[in-house]
């Protein structure tokens, strides 16, 4: 086998690999990679159809990571819903999603008594969920802030923080959360506050309503 044919085999194996992945944006980064290898490659050996099909993924592919990554920290992009905590869908989706959700929320046990609850939409596809609970005082505490696999890479639970006015309009001043180590960078950028100690847990000051 010469170098040309391991190059071959290389975008072949990327394109098979991209299809195993659940997160769109890794499917579509591996999947442009090994579209243009294997483009490069059948150009190489002369093998036109199988070129021009490759490049036309390829293009695709661009298209839609140029319009992912657009989209990623776009609010327009996603929806925020409140619905019960009792709720029949949101219990449906924790349902489906339980075994997932244990490995990055291992202490959830179920929405409590006295907590809101909010599905992060995308066109008519639920891609999170975030609860928190009152403690009293002016403080909610997240119990549970997941997303589904698809859309790991984007975080659109970010967008319940952004919308802050929806936590003030049930009373809350500030949330507070205990992330495991995965989760401790997403919950900097959404405007959480490490602590000084490591056993008391990260804040977010929520702003006054306009």
């Amino acid at each position: 086998m010469n170098w040309l044919e391991v190059i071959g085999w290389i975008g072949s194996v990327l394109v098979v690999v991209s299809l195993m992945q659940a997160r769109v944006l890794r499917f579509r980064v591996l999947n442009l990679v090994g579209a243009v290898i294997a483009t490069g490659y059948n150009i190489a050996i002369g093998v036109w159809p199988f070129a021009a099909m490759n490049g036309a993924i390829a293009i695709i592919d661009v298209y839609w990571l140029a319009r992912l990554l657009r989209e990623r920290h776009d609010e327009a992009a996603y929806e925020v819903v409140e619905v019960r905590p009792d709720d029949a869908y949101l219990a449906r989706v924790l349902d489906v999603h339980a075994a997932d959700i244990a490995r990055f929320a291992p202490g959830y046990a179920g929405p409590r008594s006295g907590s809101v609850a909010f599905l992060v939409v995308r066109g008519d596809e639920t891609v999170g969920v975030v609860q928190v609970h009152d403690e009293g005082a002016g403080t909610g505490r997240v119990q549970l802030d997941y997303v589904t696999p698809r859309f790991r890479d984007f975080t659109p639970g970010e967008f319940v923080y952004r919308r802050s006015g929806v936590f003030r309009e049930r009373g809350f001043e500030r949330l507070v959360v205990e992330p495991v180590p995965a989760n401790q960078d997403y919950f900097r950028r959404v405007g959480f506050v490490a602590p000084a100690t490591p056993s008391t847990p990260w804040t977010h000051p929520l702003p006054p309503t306009p």
